[in-house]
């Protein structure tokens, strides 16, 4: 221990070689060139609001939500002997899918809109029971953007077993369609009743709009008998449901739309 308590005990520092005798010392190492600091970090662009990702998913819609014409498919797959079949087949698959991305964030942001304004109004505890069930709804719906739906990879299967891949791609897209209109309903109910509460009014979606299962066993047993006639009225089927499904959504969109305009034009 050392004497002077107040002191830092430093560690000794090592003695400087002699030089020799005969021996030159080597230069000084010559200092590098300072170095240049980097252009200043530009700042990215801010994130969107929730108001505006609403606006920017809806107008996305005519990019996901792909409308069929059957006769004129039906015409362009004769004349191509079969050829544009494909691509109709891989857009039934590619447009379910980014619809499902695209409603989800619309829906997704129309909730973090009606948060928002609880909040400035003081409603958020009122309304959280109404907020935690469509998150469940959310929920739904952004498990689905995990399923096994790439349309590339769809549409290779396609090539490789036409005629059983369609029928279980047919399968799986009209099961989609029925959990994501469930999941759908639910949101925009929750979405009525809060937008409601804020001083808004949103119309109540038609729970009876949600479709029942297709007989599948008697559609397969149906194209099996009839040589694959019947898969002609499947084709139909998996092109009109799905259309009808997006004109219900782009009119509650519109709606929507106005709702949230008013929303920001109040604040």
């Amino acid at each position: 221990m050392s004497d002077v308590p107040n002191q830092m005990w430093q560690p000794p520092q090592p003695t400087p070689a002699t030089p020799q005798p005969n021996q030159y010392a080597r230069p000084p190492v010559m200092p590098g060139p300072p170095q240049m600091a980097g252009p200043p970090q530009m700042p990215g662009p801010p994130a969107p609001s929730a108001a505006d990702r609403v606006r920017l998913a809806a107008q996305r819609r005519g990019e996901s939500d792909y409308f069929f014409s059957y006769w004129s498919a039906l015409g362009w797959t004769i004349l191509t002997f079969g050829i544009y079949g494909f691509y109709v087949f891989y857009q039934l698959v590619r447009r379910m899918r980014d619809h499902n991305a695209r409603r989800l964030e619309l829906l997704d942001a129309a909730v973090a809109v009606g948060w928002e304004q609880a909040g400035r109004q003081g409603l958020q505890q009122e309304l959280q029971p109404s907020f935690q069930r469509a998150a469940g709804h959310l929920a739904v719906l952004r498990r689905m953007t995990q399923d096994f739906r790439d349309p590339v990879i769809w549409l290779v299967i396609g090539i490789v077993a036409r005629g059983i891949a369609e029928i279980v791609a047919f399968v799986l897209l009209d099961q989609d369609l029925i959990k994501h209109d469930q999941a759908e309903v639910g949101v925009e109910y929750e979405l009525s009743v809060i937008y409601g509460r804020l001083g808004q009014q949103l119309a109540y979606p038609d729970q009876g709009r949600v479709k029942g299962p297709d007989n599948y066993v008697g559609r397969i047993v149906a194209t099996i008998f009839s040589f694959g006639i019947y898969m002609y009225w499947w084709y139909y089927n998996q092109m009109e449901v799905p259309n009808k499904h997006f004109a219900v959504n782009w009119a509650q969109e519109d709606e929507l739309l106005k709702v949230v305009d008013a929303f920001s034009w109040r604040n």
